[in-house]
């Protein structure tokens, strides 16, 4: 099976350019020349006069966190859990959690925190020799 790599998102134009092909726009310039001459797009540039109407600026937005947020994000407080109630299913944590959660949800809060429950495949060896007469 092949994998499939994850592209990585491009950067964004520069604060400069923005800049300069809105201001090209509002000294007269046509659209379209501005945007054959900086090699951007029609919608782009569209996107940076209709930003710069309404916050004043064309800057690109820093710092936003992606996604959603996680149902569990107190991830301390979830060590702590698993440690007292490792012995439980999966199933069996989400129902005993303090906020409603899926099984899911804590497959992968299990799984960030690097809680395991590894058996001991040594002594699952031995059970097996012994059953057999070995």
């Amino acid at each position: 099976m092949e994998r499939v790599r994850k592209k990585a998102m491009p950067a964004p134009y520069s604060v400069d350019l923005r800049e300069k092909a809105v201001s090209a726009v509002e000294k007269g310039e046509k659209k379209s020349h501005v945007c054959r001459t900086l090699n951007i797009s029609r919608n782009t540039l569209d996107l940076w006069i209709k930003k710069k109407k309404e916050t004043g600026s064309v800057a690109a937005k820093r710092d936003y966190e992606r996604g959603p947020r996680p149902k569990i994000d107190d991830l301390d407080k979830f060590r702590e859990f698993a440690e007292e109630n490792g012995h439980l299913t999966q199933k069996q944590m989400a129902e005993k959690w303090p906020e409603p959660v899926s099984r899911i949800r804590i497959s992968k809060a299990l799984k960030k925190i690097g809680f395991t429950r590894k058996k001991n495949l040594y002594l699952q060896g031995n059970r097996r020799g012994r059953e057999k007469g070995i």
